[in-house]
């Protein structure tokens, strides 16, 4: 397949486009600057520039493939206080890639989130799929573009949507897991809320790019996927990993310890893939959460 890929060179996409290789497909992937271009050349992709704001651009570029996987999200503005633009931002993407596939039968995965979808309990892929009136106009407005990503199925377009745990892991991650680090490592206390039981749901990000591949391949329409390595990691049992290499100790602590993270570290969000391994027989073959970090690569970033 010729597959158009959206945040191509970011953290997961630096993964999934070199899958894509390797299983045979050619990948046009979207860069907004000249360092993403360079580095899609590099990796053997064709580049067509634009961002999520060029509609033309995402639409022309989705009708001239044979599939799509849309992985980018505006996240410098999403995290400099402007979420609900970034995310509104990302539904007019999905729906401009989504409206130019009508009809043709081809693929469309959109990555979202699995953090929240059934707190407190084991969440699986039949998990939120009612449409939330919030979803339209508020702060769940990610998970309204998932249920458009999904009605797509009912238009000619193969969608599916694979949802991601707050942790997608590897050596060069950068994100949720560093920043748990960082805040070790500046405040001298490696710290949980509560009694760190809350779990968080994790994969390696080369076992995501996999899934990433097979559901581009053969998911069937209207699928909900869960890219989920550990089902559910205590968040204690992470602090206790970076205590020992920090040589902290490790401790409760108050929320601002976490600064941006603090309302997302304690919430219990573990998930199951079961039924996605079931329909596309993906096996998670990459390092545990934990194991990962014990092998020390995120200190190394750190310090």
């Amino acid at each position: 397949m010729r597959v158009f890929v959206t945040g191509a060179s970011g953290w997961i996409g630096s993964a999934t486009v070199p899958e894509l290789l390797a299983a045979g497909h050619s990948v046009v992937g979207l860069a907004r600057s000249d360092r993403a271009a360079a580095a899609l050349t590099a990796a053997g992709a064709e580049v067509r520039r634009g961002t999520l704001d060029e509609l033309d651009v995402l639409a022309g570029a989705a009708a001239a493939a044979d599939g799509v996987i849309h992985l980018a999200f505006q996240h410098d503005v999403a995290f400099s206080g402007g979420f609900l633009a970034a995310a509104q931002a990302d539904r007019r993407a999905v729906e401009a890639m989504g409206a130019a596939l009508a009809g043709s039968d081809r693929p469309f995965v959109l990555a979202s989130g699995l953090l929240g979808v059934a707190p407190g309990r084991l969440a699986t892929e039949r998990d939120g799929l009612a449409p939330d009136p919030a979803a339209e106009t508020g702060p769940g407005v990610r998970q309204g573009t998932a249920h458009a990503t999904l009605a797509m199925a009912g238009q000619g377009v193969r969608s599916s949507v694979l949802r991601l745990p707050p942790t997608v892991h590897g050596d060069g991650d950068q994100g949720f897991l560093a920043a748990i680090v960082a805040s070790a490592r500046q405040r001298g206390v490696s710290g949980y809320l509560g009694d760190g039981t809350n779990r968080w749901p994790a994969v390696h990000r080369l076992d995501a790019a996999h899934l990433f591949r097979l559901a581009l391949e053969r998911a069937p329409a209207g699928s909900v996927l869960h890219a989920v390595g550990d089902e559910g990691v205590p968040i204690r049992a992470v602090a206790e990993v970076i205590g020992r290499h920090l040589d902290v100790p490790v401790a409760p602590v108050e929320p601002d310890h976490f600064t941006w993270l603090a309302g997302l570290i304690g919430i219990d969000s573990p998930a199951s893939a079961e039924q996605t391994r079931e329909l596309l027989g993906w096996q998670p073959t990459q390092p545990g959460l934990l194991d990962d970090l014990d092998k020390g690569h995120y200190f190394r970033a750190a310090a």
